[in-house]
């Protein structure tokens, strides 16, 4: 009776007990190494990225408004979505100013008087050709920059006041809730030498009406006073260094 014997594998290329003793004995090759495909990863898509907060802070306005149903069962992302929107809002409330904003005499009463109640207007009164107004007008230009939540206009003298004498110019007025707040006549009202600090300095006095759009009311002005200051300060050790070094190249 002849002599059979089987050889089983399963379904991974294993072999049995019988193979292996054979490889052993050298009567068969060695065993090939199991085949196994690479592992499945699927093409990203916009659903499966991570809902965190580096995923909602690459959002913008509309995007966030969109994702509104997204997140009914996760409240932190969704309140962190919505303080998204507010810091939005706020900075776009920020940038609505920026520069000083000429106007008419027909302009006045829409663009100073009915500007809204908190928001504070710096009005100048101006004429082209009188060099105290170019001088105040420098400095004006940089606190328009320096300070976009607050609003800055300029107007010719005497299409705002008629027959508005060119001695008391240059002229700032400041409104807040359609009421004159300050009254600034002439560039002596600013000190010695017009700096953009001097004048913040003075605008800031008494009333908040410098406002660069992270702080309100009287922490506004506490900051602008703050800031002027340190300025000051850095200004008179730069100047002294400077003197320093011109004296000892001599």
């Amino acid at each position: 009776m002849a002599d059979y014997h089987f050889v089983y594998k399963d379904v991974e290329g294993s072999s049995t007990q019988w193979d292996d003793i054979q490889r052993k004995l050298g009567n068969l090759p060695p065993k090939e190494p199991v085949f196994k495909p690479p592992p499945f990863t699927p093409n990203p898509d916009s659903d499966s990225i991570p809902k965190d907060k580096d995923w909602i802070d690459s959002k913008n306005e509309d995007e966030l408004l969109d994702l509104e149903d997204d997140f009914d069962d996760d409240r932190f992302l969704e309140d962190y979505r919505k303080k998204r929107l507010a810091e939005m809002k706020e900075t776009a409330k920020i940038l609505r100013f920026g520069s000083v904003v000429p106007i008419s005499g027909s302009d006045f009463i829409r663009e100073v008087s009915q500007a809204p109640s908190d928001v504070w207007v710096v009005v100048i009164l101006y004429k082209e050709g009188i060099s105290d107004c170019g001088l105040l007008m420098q400095s004006i230009e940089e606190l328009a920059v320096r300070y976009p939540a607050t609003k800055f206009v300029k107007i010719i003298s005497t299409d705002c006041i008629p027959n508005y004498p060119d001695r008391n110019l240059p002229t700032l007025l400041v409104y807040n809730n359609g009421a004159v707040k300050g009254n600034y006549v002439g560039l002596h009202s600013f000190g010695r030498r017009c700096t953009p600090e001097g004048v913040a300095f003075v605008l800031c006095q008494s009333d908040p009406v410098l406002n660069d759009g992270h702080s309100t009311n009287e922490k506004s002005r506490e900051a602008v006073i703050a800031g002027v200051q340190k300025r000051f300060i850095e200004k008179i050790v730069a100047d002294h260094e400077d003197d320093d070094d011109g004296s000892s190249s001599d």
